[in-house]
């Protein structure tokens, strides 16, 4: 028999559980998303602050998560170019991860889920996104995420990840390796003066650069 958890009913202390994950609060673990700069025509600053104008005017009403792709991924994959070729998005991705069973009277587990948005370059995996609906806190996303990024078939360099519920934003980096370690960019939001969109797209331009510009092959741990 085998018992089967979905991946959307994990909380984080069971994620970091069962992968025997670990967080790192050291800047220097995760300096990808730091010192980026924003460098946005003038069309895309429009097309941005217009998407940042939108959704603060639906904040009053409950949105269900597929608002929040529409409204807030739909312009930051556009603006950034992860949205097109050579970047391939994958919606709805279905991923298992198994763990056979520890004991004679235990039963195997199997964790299954779908993957909100993954973004690929090459069959590799640049970054996985994941939506809440806009009331939710953004980091209930976390634990989904951090399964669906251990669940990667790629070993040996960084993964890469997006929780948004469409008011805020946040990074996360994971290494799988021995001992896995993830770690959180700091919180992005809609609800500060300017438009920290503009940042957002700057960190996922970078990600997609990193990966184009590494020779993975060589890097990878086989």
């Amino acid at each position: 028999m085998v018992t089967v958890i979905p991946a959307r009913s994990l909380e984080l202390h069971e994620v970091e559980s069962k992968f025997g994950l670990q967080q790192s609060l050291e800047p220097s673990f995760f300096m990808e998303w730091q010192g980026v700069e924003a460098a946005l025509d003038e069309r895309d600053c429009y097309w941005l602050d217009k998407a940042k104008d939108n959704f603060l005017s639906l904040i009053k009403y409950r949105l269900h998560e597929e608002v929040v792709k529409m409204s807030i991924l739909s312009p930051l994959l556009t603006v950034s170019g992860l949205g097109t070729a050579p970047f391939v998005p994958k919606a709805e991705k279905q991923v298992e991860v198994f763990f056979p069973a520890q004991e004679l009277e235990s039963e195997d587990e199997v964790i299954r889920g779908r993957i909100d948005l993954l973004i690929l370059y090459r069959n590799l995996w640049v970054a996985t996104i994941e939506t809440k609906p806009q009331q939710s806190d953004v980091l209930e996303a976390l634990p989904q995420a951090l399964t669906y990024m251990m669940a990667s078939p790629e070993q040996g360099f960084p993964l890469f990840g997006l929780l948004t519920n469409g008011r805020h934003f946040m990074f996360v980096k994971l290494l799988k390796q021995e001992q896995p370690v993830y770690g959180l960019s700091e919180l992005f939001t809609l609800f500060r003066q300017g438009n920290e969109m503009y940042q957002v797209v700057a960190i996922l331009q970078r990600l997609g650069q990193l990966v184009m510009e590494q020779d993975w092959e060589e890097q990878r741990v086989r």
